[in-house]
């Protein structure tokens, strides 16, 4: 019993020593646990994150902090153990170290080898070779005159007055015409000297120009060429720096070859009612340019007599047709309509009777034999519009007419005053039509544009009421607003070869055969780089013409 007892109470005193037997760090723990609270603590709680993550973003941007100060005051340290042997070097040479010095020799050493392997010199020649300037042949820019330097003018406005016009000055204002009619005011009837522009007042044409005009061209034998004898002579055709001139100012809309053969004489018109005369490899006016005025506006159609090279027919916009005649030095008013004429061609071998036609579907015959500016006789075809009129070569009576949609052809000895039948219509066009021609030799078929993006070539061997369509072939008519419409025109020289400009990249100018093959592309990097909308070949000579919208003629020639 007392065995018993004394274990128990040895056991309870262990129990108390053991209690009582703290060590500081367990009575540090026991502290610590105590003075946290005990508190319940939600599943997610957005407050408490954010704070968290400020509280750990604030101690590492202090650790990152104390590091980038230790590791400065490092390098720095270590900056000041490398740099002490260099300090009066570096003082010697205005503060620089040893590492720009040697940096500054390795530059300087570089330009050096440079300059001597003309590397600038190179790169400016690859920059200009790159960028081809303009011709600066023909024309010469005409140089601005200085502007008067005026007072500064006040706001009446901003000085809270009204402006007061003088009732005399008002009265004048009404009466004098707005820029647009002093612009485009028509020239008086009646004959127009031929005085160049770009010459000396009172200078007359040169006696080249005159003989030049007056050769009369031998009427040669036609030899058909095949496609490959063709393709054969095209290609012999360059374009030269020489070859390249600003003719007129403005953009150019039609453009012809004389048909003389010892030279090469162009002319061509612009759209502010210039004309320029160029004779290749001449140096009469500017590089063999003479610039004239004989209209008011756009000059929509041109060409040479055949009978009589010295007289060039020009129609304008403004309504009338006039004959530059270079022997009598005077352009003659040949016909005269109210306005908005548009095309014409010759009815006649002798080129002395016109067919004439307008933007308003109106139709004229004229004959410059006949005394006035008057026509014979005027019939109306379609009420909207003629754009383009082509006579058959062979049979002189029949004339085609590019009207809205349609080509019509027309027989001249069965038109009426209104309600003119056709003989042969060709069908297909979807939008409007640029332009219409027979073939040169047989007119067996006849050349349309149309700006559906489509060149078209129809049978007319045989009139018929539904003329049939003999190929098509697809080409980008689409050139904007700034430059003149695309046409594809007969080459003279070929039956069954025709020419159109190209919108395409790198600038070109392509040669189609009838059957829709492409015989041609005319290209040159340098001197071509331009649309040329209006092209023509020489009736005679291997040379073809090209002009742009800055008033340049580009040629090709053997």
């Amino acid at each position: 019993m007392s065995t018993t007892r004394t274990k128990n109470t040895r056991e309870e005193a262990e129990k108390v020593r053991l209690a009582t037997d703290v060590t500081p760090l367990t009575l540090k723990e026991a502290v610590r646990r105590s003075e946290r609270p005990t508190r319940k603590r939600l599943i997610f709680s957005p407050e408490e994150n954010l704070v968290k993550t400020s509280k750990k973003s604030r101690r590492t941007k202090t650790v990152h902090t104390n590091t980038l100060k230790k590791s400065k005051v490092e390098k720095q340290e270590d900056s000041d153990i490398e740099n002490s042997d260099v300090e009066c070097a570096s003082d010697v040479n205005g503060g620089l170290s040893a590492y720009e010095l040697e940096r500054l020799e390795n530059i300087r050493q570089n330009q050096a080898f440079l300059s001597a392997i003309n590397l600038y010199q190179a790169t400016e020649t690859l920059r200009e070779s790159t960028r081809p300037k303009p011709s600066q042949r023909g024309l010469m820019r005409s140089k601005a005159a200085p502007k008067d330097v005026l007072p500064s003018r006040k706001s009446l406005r901003l000085q809270n007055k009204e402006a007061e016009i003088p009732p005399s000055l008002q009265d004048l204002r009404a009466s004098l015409p707005d820029e647009e009619t002093l612009r485009f005011s028509k020239k008086p009837p009646g004959p127009l000297p031929v005085v160049p522009l770009n010459v000396e007042e009172g200078s007359r044409l040169p006696s080249e120009l005159i003989e030049l005009c007056a050769q009369v061209s031998v009427e040669q034998e036609r030899a058909k060429l095949n496609q490959k004898e063709y393709c054969a002579v095209l290609k012999t055709m360059k374009i030269t720096e020489a070859k390249v001139a600003k003719v007129v100012k403005d953009r150019i809309t039609c453009a012809a070859f004389n048909p003389c053969t010892s030279s090469l004489l162009m002319a061509a018109g612009d759209k502010f009612g210039k004309l320029g005369l160029w004779n290749l490899g001449s140096d009469w006016g500017d590089d063999g340019v003479l610039l004239f005025e004989p209209h008011s506006r756009a000059v929509g159609c041109m060409a040479f007599s055949n009978a009589n090279p010295v007289h060039l027919l020009s129609l304008s916009y403004d309504g009338s047709v006039r004959c530059m005649d270079v022997e009598k030095a005077v352009f003659e008013d040949v016909y005269d309509m109210n306005d908005d004429a548009k095309t014409f061609d010759f009815m006649t071998h002798d080129c002395m009777t016109l067919v004439v036609g307008s933007w308003s579907g109106l139709v004229a015959i004229v004959d410059r034999r006949t005394p006035g500016n008057s026509q014979e006789s005027l019939h109306i075809l379609d009420p909207k519009c003629v754009r383009c009129v082509s006579v058959h070569p062979v049979q002189k009576h029949y004339f085609a007419a590019a009207e809205n949609r349609v080509v019509s052809i027309y027989d001249s000895r069965c038109l009426k005053k209104t309600q003119n039948k056709a003989v042969s219509q060709l069908h297909g066009h979807s939008l409007s039509i640029s332009s219409a021609y027979f073939s040169p030799w047989t007119g067996n078929s006849v050349l349309t544009s149309c700006m559906d993006d489509k060149i078209r070539l129809y049978d007319t061997s045989v009139m018929t009421a539904d003329t049939p369509l003999l190929t098509s072939i697809s080409h980008n008519m689409h050139t904007g607003r700034w430059l003149s419409k695309l046409s594809a025109v007969w080459d003279p020289k070929q039956e069954d070869s025709f020419v159109v400009g190209s919108m395409a990249r790198p600038r070109t100018v392509q040669v189609f055969h009838e059957s829709g093959k492409l015989q041609h592309s005319f290209r040159d990097n340098k001197h071509l780089t331009t649309v040329l909308s209006i092209t023509a070949f020489h009736p005679t000579r291997n040379a073809l013409l090209g002009g742009n919208a800055s008033g340049r003629l580009h040629v090709f020639s053997d």
